[in-house]
């Protein structure tokens, strides 16, 4: 990445009239002016440095930062009137100046940056930013953050580059000439690195979850965080995934190198990653240097909701800090105190909303790091900004499941959510949505005979292959099926209804339903056949077990929709709840079916050792009884 020694010389020698010292450098700034300092591990070290030395004499002068997480402590031992730091973006390095109002924040989208300077709205005085030496036709690439540098810099009054050999050297529309900088600083010093937290088993369980709705030739946006930047490592048996996202990290090089991430199947701009900065380790700068297949852009074409809804399955995975029962997203405050900012969340939430087949997701841990606060709340807290409205939010994934909220009622919300919260606050987060009037006043959950929330046994999802080769998810029944079994019964025709129930019912209200789902997963075990996306489901079978508890033997139950029938569907359901209950020590099941229904009798005659009581004089029912082990069958 160095160049060598004799065209260091060869290039310094063309703009020598250009290089000055830093200390000449910052004297450029006079009291009064406004400098942008380049942004994440773009900024420049030496130049930053120097800026700080000399504070003292420059009083009232305003400092831009987008992401500033570089190691300068700007206020220690300083008054707060040196500088007036005005932060698009909050990072650590000035969280709390701003939140003692010593700093100053312009809550802003990424997408509307670059325009609120190139229009001059805002004028720059000085840009600080960092780039590489000059190419023989004398340009410099802005390397890992072309973001809103590029746009910043064109349109200073003053630009000064630091110029630094261990800058990665990219491809796109991160190319200044050293006609645009007005002076240089020569510095050949490692860049700034991010290192991002490993994820902790709460995070893995979320980026399990998340990895199920991503599919096959999808493009993925992360946003910026920890949990984000993690779930890159669940999509390891994906194929063909693009990428288009305002930060790249380290973990994208695993799926490039393994020919995860190809971008071939992407839309806009075909083969190609598409990003605005690199945030990450010496690894990844390496990794992007001199590499044609990432290319960098500035923000306001990277995060353009316009152009990211050009990607087909644009999938965007964004962190939040809490969520309300209706779906109202804060991402970037704690109350009063300011955290974050807007950055891109909005502008790929609602791309990937454009996107045809896109995806917008949050991702949020269900309770704070010390577990003893819910994330999932009936309202936010009190000076907390509303981020994503209602209408934003498609998906939110915790590490209990996935709740979908596009096009959901109120009350729907309100069960989707509560359904991923803590098991710990879920009856409490019930009992608030009933004092609010968004639920059923009766509305049940899945509890235990001492009213314990039960926990959904994901461990008994699976996938059933049809005759057709239709893929089809069998997994338990939650709260939120309700409306999804109803609409399985109301689907059955007349002589489907008198065979399953034995006579003609023709209402199944939720009085009469929410039984049904909300089921111990113990004495009462239902499981459901589902096609469709999450968010778009059809339940197309179902089947349940009743336990009889002194003979623990369990009733048994099922239907399967007449446009899935002779697929295999109603076996598969009744081998698979065969499995659970043997799992659960039940020696077998028993029950009614109508002489009429031969189809069923053939079904449960595979399930193990049978015994079939005929109707007696008179009635139209058969009496059943199926155990799993010889030693327990009726002779």
């Amino acid at each position: 990445m160095v160049n060598s020694k004799s065209s260091n010389d060869m290039w310094r020698e063309k703009w020598k009239d250009k290089e000055i010292s830093a200390e000449d450098a910052i004297k450029k700034i006079i009291p009064g002016n406004r400098v942008f300092i380049d942004s994440g591990c773009s900024e420049p070290q030496l130049l930053t440095s120097e800026l700080i030395k000399h504070s003292e004499k420059l009083i009232d002068t305003e400092i831009l930062h987008f992401l500033t997480i570089g190691p300068e402590k700007y206020f220690k031992d300083k008054a707060e009137d040196l500088f007036r730091h005005n932060a698009l973006f909050i990072g650590k390095t000035l969280r709390e100046e701003i939140n003692k109002g010593q700093a100053d924040y312009t809550p802003i989208y990424a997408s509307e940056i670059p325009s609120l300077f190139t229009t001059g709205r805002k004028h720059i005085d000085v840009a600080l930013i960092q780039v590489t030496p000059p190419d023989p036709y004398g340009f410099c690439s802005l390397g890992i953050n072309v973001d809103i540098a590029k746009p910043i810099a064109q349109s200073s009054f003053i630009t000064i580059a630091e110029i630094n050999p261990q800058m990665p050297r990219t491809s796109g529309n991160g190319f200044m000439h050293m006609k645009e900088i007005d002076f240089y600083v020569y510095n050949n010093t490692p860049l700034l690195e991010f290192h991002f937290d490993e994820p902790d088993d709460i995070a893995e369980k979320i980026g399990k979850n998340l990895a199920d709705l991503v599919e096959n030739k999808s493009t993925i946006h992360i946003g910026f965080g920890d949990l984000p930047n993690a779930c890159l490592k669940y999509l390891f048996d994906k194929k063909d995934l693009g990428m288009h996202s305002h930060i790249i990290t380290d973990n994208i090089i695993p799926l490039i190198e393994r020919g995860i991430l190809t971008c071939r199947k992407k839309s806009f701009h075909p083969e190609k990653i598409i990003t605005s900065l690199a945030l990450g380790t010496k690894r990844l700068y390496n990794f992007v240097h001199n590499n044609s297949y990432i290319e960098f852009f500035p923000s306001d074409y990277v995060c353009n909701p316009r152009y990211i809804g050009m990607n087909k399955k644009l999938v965007s995975i964004n962190s939040a800090r809490q969520i309300d029962l209706t779906g109202q997203v804060n991402a970037a405050t704690e109350g009063y105190q300011f955290y974050s900012g807007l950055g891109e969340t909005i502008d790929f939430m609602r791309g990937a909303a454009f996107s045809k087949g896109g995806k917008p997701i949050i991702i949020i841990p269900s309770t704070s790091r010390n577990g003893k606060i819910s994330r999932i709340v009936p309202h936010l807290d009190e000076g907390a900004g509303i981020m994503l409205s209602r209408g934003d939010v498609h998906y939110v994934v915790t590490e209990w499941g996935v709740a979908y909220l596009h096009g959901k009622t109120i009350r729907e919300r309100v069960l989707e959510l509560v359904c991923v919260a803590h098991p710990d606050f879920r009856q409490s987060l019930l009992e608030e949505a009933k004092r609010l009037n968004y639920i059923y006043s009766d509305q049940l959950l899945p509890c235990d005979e001492e009213g314990r929330i039960c926990l959904y046994p994901s461990e008994y999802e699976t996938i059933y292959t049809a005759f057709n080769n239709e893929k089809i998810r069998i997994r338990p029944v939650k709260t939120t099926d309700e409306s999804l079994l109803k609409e399985l019964y109301y689907s059955l025709n007349e002589r489907d209804r008198y065979l399953r129930f034995f006579g003609m019912k023709k209402e199944f209200t939720h009085s009469k339903t929410q039984g049904e789902v909300n089921i111990d997963y113990d004495k009462i075990f239902s499981i459901g056949a589902f096609v469709g996306e999450i968010g778009n489901e059809e339940m197309v079978g179902n089947a349940t077990y009743y336990l009889n508890p002194s003979s623990n033997t369990a009733e048994y139950s099922f239907l399967v929709r007449e446009d899935y029938r002779g697929k295999g569907v109603g076996t598969f359901l009744y081998q698979h709840l065969i499995i659970v209950a043997k799992e659960k020590g039940i020696k077998g099941f028993y029950g009614n079916i109508h002489i009429q229904n031969k189809n069923t009798v053939r079904i449960i005659q595979q399930g193990g050792y049978t015994k079939i009581t005929p109707p007696g004089a008179g009635e139209k029912e058969l009496f059943y009884e199926v155990y799993f082990e010889k030693e327990d069958s009726i002779d």
